[in-house]
């Protein structure tokens, strides 16, 4: 059973990083395109270069509101003392990573 789990789980973590690998270089290959035949317009090059610039920031909030949320959920049930995993347990992980993304939501308005 161990070994089945193990198999499957690096399967999904090449497929996971291969379709990261192809997006990078399909986003690459877009941008340089973009960049040959836009070179005569370089107010829509900032624009492009600001929306990438916004979008990886939104990123780096989003995984870190996400992480204190869950880190936030942890310790909750550390302070009600659940040792083993109930759907108590797993409700207030998820909810406080619900409310985390809820909190994203209304910062980028």
């Amino acid at each position: 059973m161990g070994h089945a789990l193990v198999a499957i789980s690096l399967f999904v973590c090449v497929t996971y990083a291969f379709t990261f690998l192809v997006k990078a270089l399909i986003d690459a290959r877009a941008r340089s395109l973009l960049m040959r035949e836009g070179a005569s317009d370089p107010d829509a090059l900032r624009a492009l270069l600001a929306a990438d610039e916004r979008q990886r920031r939104f990123g780096m909030l989003r995984w870190g509101i996400g992480l204190v949320a869950i880190a936030v959920g942890f310790a909750l049930i550390e302070l009600f003392g659940w040792r083993d995993v109930t759907p108590g347990a797993i409700a207030v992980l998820a909810g406080t990573l619900g409310l985390g993304q809820l909190t994203l939501y209304f910062l980028s308005r």
